[in-house]
């Protein structure tokens, strides 16, 4: 058994949940989207990472904007929508539920 690829499949379960985590309370430029996942232990590449932002986008979960840069090119910035609000609320609940079922699990 290959306990790094266990732990990455739960990284990935739970990837589309930490985006939407971390654009819950600012909008986000993705590469400030990447550098919270890591500081957190999620470790993402951009090939994973660019995928999924135009996944939820195109599910209408999140929005973006341009902005100009003094640093290079103009950035995209992504925000959440009413439906990536309402999806994060359930996905809470959610995770709540999962985590209690674990820990009666762990507790029997």
């Amino acid at each position: 058994m290959d306990i790094n690829n266990n732990k990455a499949q739960m990284r990935k379960g739970v990837l589309e949940y930490c985006t939407l985590l971390i654009l819950k309370n600012k909008d986000c430029y993705s590469t400030d989207i990447l550098e919270k996942l890591k500081s957190a232990e999620m470790i993402v590449v951009e090939g994973t990472l660019y995928p999924l932002l135009t996944r939820l986008k195109n599910m209408e979960l999140l929005n973006y904007r341009w902005e100009e840069s003094t640093q290079g090119p103009p950035r995209k910035y992504y925000s959440l929508t009413e439906k990536g609000e309402s999806l994060l609320t359930e996905l809470d609940k959610s995770w709540t539920d999962l985590v209690d079922s674990i820990n009666t699990l762990k507790n029997k």
